[in-house]
């Protein structure tokens, strides 16, 4: 599926389809005609000569297949073509290869932040320079976003896959190289250089499961391609602490355990890329769901990615959706950014405990993805879904802020699990919600543009939140989330839920929706084009499944 490819619904009076006729049906239009022709003399002699003339004239320019849909009942029973879909198995080796090489990239991302105190101290630096070894992720998607999903709607998903973990894997070879104090400069360009494989990665979590696989498994497979990014974050809150313990003393052997980190990442990064290249194609030889059976496969002449962008934009209820995700997300970035920073705060000398609590915020929100993209596919209930998972993790959001200090760490366990299951469960939910509202868009530019405003707001929230902790107390920067989070749950509410995806497929098993090329002329008004893509405005999307 390409960014703005359309579909038209069809659906002639009598909820009848008009297709292909059959032989037996051509035969009969012909005889109606003759029947016609043969009566026009007997016309003739009471409304003359020349009218005659005229009927029979008009009668012969009108199109056999005109004629045809002339007939009653619109000429019979029709034959519906019926569109072949297939499920192939290489689609979970897609989604594997996918997920590991999105997990380092992850891991690499939080693996300076939740030490930051030890690089601190081995590069001579502040904690604010540590700090945007996080933030430059962020920085670099939002301007990198709109090329990089052209590239994937132009080149398709196997060159968008290579350029993300090709990146990622020299990026994690470079920072072996930066493994010594005065090479701080070294490994910030060897961030820099991971946060653009980034921008290639997040993306795609709804293109595979779109393209890939079938309309009952879809939303669990953007589920499980989300929920390798997760899981290197909680890797990346893990194994960092266990494998670069604190050294103030002996500087040489904080930079052995640094280098031990480094290797093995990029080690793992080099297997991955070999897989991405022998694994990943751009789509199956025949698609997965009648959704991607009804565009075609290659862009047409006329495509504009800036009228898909265009679209994207008129719709209200995406609009709605990109400012309440990038609240979240954000959110999640700033928490999982200054974690070590709000642990240490509150508890001296708990660094191994800082990442722990960190993998248990992570590990319950993987939790939270898979159930949350099961029961969408159970249950096609997006808008309630995603709107109880907003207000749980406001409610968590304020049970972690006001029980951070109280000088009890497992109580600290217990509420970051809660919050994570809810905050990093809804991920997903805004993807796939975001698909459904946007289609026949492509996902990964819808996608896109939902990374990119969650990118903007975990920049805007690390910082005021940085500073809040830093100048007063991790309880100031909590709270300045939680009303945040709080607006997010008003705009979901707000959004209006017209499951588009799901109904094409729907009207396609009811035998109600047909796939016709769309034809426009240069004076064609402008609200009826969408990149050659038309959707019958006497048919409307109905609203959100209940259960």
């Amino acid at each position: 599926m390409v960014a703005g490819e359309l579909v038209q619904e069809h659906m002639p009076p009598d909820g009848i389809t008009i297709a292909r006729k059959s032989p037996e049906l051509r035969g009969a239009s012909e005889r109606c005609a003759d029947a016609t022709y043969a009566a026009a003399p007997t016309e003739a002699t009471t409304r003359g000569e020349t009218d005659t003339e005229r009927e029979l004239e008009q009668e012969k320019e009108v199109p056999a297949d005109e004629r045809e849909v002339m007939l009653p009942n619109g000429g019979g029973e029709v034959e519906e073509k019926k569109l072949e879909t297939r499920l192939y198995g290489r689609r979970f080796a897609v989604l594997a290869v996918f997920s590991l090489y999105s997990l380092v990239n992850a891991f690499q991302w939080i693996q300076y932040s939740i030490i930051a105190n030890v690089f601190t101290q081995y590069y001579g630096v502040t904690n604010d320079k540590v700090d945007w070894l996080s933030i430059v992720y962020m920085v670099a998607y939002v301007p990198l976003i709109f090329p990089a999903t052209w590239l994937l709607d132009r080149k398709g998903l196997r060159l968008t896959s290579l350029l993300g973990a090709g990146l990622n894997c020299a990026g994690a070879w470079l920072k072996c190289a930066s493994v010594s104090p005065e090479l701080f400069g070294v490994t910030v360009t060897a961030q820099v250089i991971c946060s653009v494989a980034q921008v290639f990665i997040l993306g795609l979590p709804s293109r595979i499961a779109s393209v890939w696989f079938g309309p009952r498994e879809v939303s669990t497979a953007c589920a499980t391609a989300v929920l390798g990014n997760q899981l290197g974050t909680a890797i990346g809150f893990l194994l960092p602490p266990v494998l670069v313990p604190n050294t103030p003393d002996d500087v040489e052997l904080t930079g052995y355990n640094i280098s031990i980190m480094f290797y093995g990442t990029a080690a793992v990064s080099t297997v991955l890329f070999i897989l991405t290249v022998i694994v990943i194609k751009d789509r199956p030889s025949l698609p997965p769901s009648q959704a991607q059976a009804v565009l075609p496969e290659s862009l047409t002449e006329d495509y504009s990615y800036r009228q898909s962008i265009v679209n994207l934009v008129k719709n209200k209820a995406f609009v709605l959706l990109l400012v309440s995700y990038g609240i979240m997300t954000g959110s999640f970035y700033s928490v999982s950014t200054l974690l070590n920073q709000m642990i240490m705060s509150c508890y001296e000398n708990q660094e191994l405990n800082a990442g722990r609590i960190g993998l248990t915020l992570v590990v319950a929100g993987m939790v939270g993805s898979i159930l949350c993209g099961l029961w969408l596919d159970h249950t096609k209930t997006y808008k309630m879904t995603t709107l109880i998972v907003y207000g749980l993790s406001f409610l968590g959001m304020v049970v972690f802020t006001f029980t951070l200090d109280l000088d009890n760490i497992y109580l600290v366990f217990f509420t970051a699990g809660v919050l994570g299951f809810f905050m990093t469960g809804y991920l997903p939910l805004g993807f796939e919600f975001g698909v459904e509202i946007t289609y026949p868009e492509s996902e990964g530019t819808s996608s896109g543009l939902l990374n990119a405003f969650a990118q903007i707001f975990g920049i805007i929230f690390t910082l005021i939140q940085g500073k809040l902790t830093t100048d007063y107390k991790p309880l100031a920067g909590n709270l300045f989330l939680c009303a945040w989070i709080f607006l997010g749950i008003l705009l979901t509410a707000l959004i209006k839920s017209e499951l588009k995806r799901h109904n094409v497929n729907m009207g396609l098993d009811s035998n109600h929706l047909q796939a016709i090329p769309t034809e426009c002329p240069g004076d064609c008004p402008s609200e009826t084009k969408s990149n050659g893509v038309k959707l019958e405005h006497s048919i409307s999307f109905s609203p959100e499944t209940s259960l």
